[in-house]
């Protein structure tokens, strides 16, 4: 990257600032663009978990799909917890040989196109289809979270180590303006059908081709611009039960802390897997909103989540990451207490809210954390780590809340109290982890791994 203006000249327009600010954030060689095409994948897939996950086809298959039944939600959420299952066995030895290879860009792609597709084939779903509809959403979510997991392993190459929280920040909030583009088109093609009576089997495929065609536009810039810096480990392949123990091992003899961190995202991010996957349904399902409602709701969400992620980033480089993931851990318990005890719509909106920047905030910390700690010629090993903690809650939390829902008969208020619990779970483990030595650690046995 070229140098700066001089300090000394005065620029009315802001842009001198904002290019030094720039540069104090990433890494010599790193371009606007190439900041600008990383953070257009969280652009493109947030779409995905938005309208597929989040808010639409979630609702479609509980309420359409599987015509109400109370085994609907634990149906849904067991195939995703199959699919995380999946990314949970095999992410580490594809990240392992995405390191080897050096090419994380080539597995990035692979798995876009087949994210891409399998949510277009989630158009070919009808009431009654359960079985069909089942094995596409945990194809589509295996190959999304493959995406994710990859795209995050660069931010160390991006980013400066000081300045993780910021650029991560970007990323997220940048994503959940894509979110909020393909959830606004689609709330305007369900208003638009809803107003002709079209039942949800007819505008809901149209909702799913809309959402894959916005990914793979906007996923277009990452695959240009977006360059591999890491050079190849060149070590061997190994197989896929052995990689993931060799890499655990790792952890428990070199990287202590980074093991509290697997430790305590897996906590927290249970609780998170079941606000993204399952607001629509206790929306639908304990407050009565409509599809169109909870399209709205979750517009509402976007727009915190993205003010969360894009003002926290700074506030975790300056306060230190730990204080910064305590303080979103409260204020997730306190959104489980309000959504809890909501009766009044308004009180849910206001939980609904707190819930978007807790979202913003804590998703993109997490991201930044594990740079800090995950050592610089394994990135993609270490990042898919934090992806096998990270399945492994997204697992446990909607198939905990899909069983309490069952067992209750459908109660998903008591459901939703449940999951706090695992907020209050990565509280307790945080307690114990120390950045500083778990950075230290990396730093020492950059060598001798």
């Amino acid at each position: 990257m070229s140098p700066g203006p001089d300090p000394g000249v005065n620029d009315a327009s802001g842009g001198q600032a904002l290019t030094f600010a720039f540069q104090d954030a990433v890494n010599p060689g790193v371009t606007k663009r190439e900041v600008w095409a990383w953070a257009m994948y969280d652009f493109a897939n947030s779409g995905y978990t938005t309208v597929v996950l989040t808010t639409v086809f979630s609702a479609y298959f509980v309420g359409v799909v599987a015509a109400g039944k109370s085994w609907g939600t634990l149906a849904f959420t067991a195939a995703l917890s199959f699919s995380y299952l999946m990314v949970m066995l095999s992410m580490p030895t594809l990240g392992a040989r995405a390191d080897a290879k050096a090419g994380k860009r080539r597995l990035l792609f692979s798995s876009t196109v087949g994210c891409v597709i399998a949510t277009v084939l989630l158009a070919f779903t009808g009431p009654g289809d359960i079985v069909w509809g089942l094995l596409i959403i945990a194809l589509s979510n295996y190959c999304y979270c493959i995406g994710e997991s990859i795209v995050a392993a660069f931010l160390p190459e991006i980013a400066r180590p000081d300045a993780l929280g910021r650029v991560s920040g970007w990323g997220w909030s940048f994503g959940y303006l894509g979110g909020m583009l393909t959830l606004g088109l689609s709330l305007a093609l369900v208003s638009w059908a809803s107003g002709r009576n079209e039942p949800a089997s007819q505008y809901v495929p149209y909702v799913m081709v809309l959402t894959a065609a916005i990914f793979v536009i906007a996923a277009i810039p990452s695959f240009l611009f977006l360059r591999e810096r890491t050079p190849a480990s060149n070590k061997p392949a190994e197989g896929m039960l052995v990689r993931l123990l060799t890499a655990w091992n790792d952890t428990r003899e070199h990287f202590a802390d980074f093991r509290l961190l697997l430790l305590c995202g897996a906590c927290y991010y249970a609780g998170i897997a079941v606000v993204i996957t399952l607001s629509a349904v206790y929306a639908t399902e304990a407050m009565g909103f409509s599809m169109a409602q909870t399209m709205l709701l979750v517009f509402t969400v976007n727009i915190a989540a993205a003010a969360g992620a894009f003002v926290f980033g700074y506030v975790q480089d300056r306060v230190g990451h730990k204080l910064a993931l305590s303080i979103t851990l409260v204020g997730w318990i306190i959104m489980i207490l309000l959504a809890y005890s909501a009766e009044q719509v308004w009180v849910f909106w206001l939980a609904a809210g707190l819930a978007g920047l807790c979202m913003g905030t804590s998703q993109s910390a997490g991201r930044a954390m594990v740079g800090v700690l995950a050592p610089q010629r394994r990135l993609a090993e270490f990042y898919s780590l934090w992806t096998f903690a990270i399945q492994l809650a997204a697992v446990v939390g909607p198939l905990c809340y899909g069983l309490v829902t069952w067992g209750t008969g459908g109660n998903h208020r008591m459901a939703l109290l449940f999951t706090g619990l695992f907020f209050v779970a990565g509280l307790v483990v945080l307690t114990r982890l120390d950045f500083a030595r778990g950075a230290l650690a990396r730093s020492r046995s950059a060598h001798n791994i």
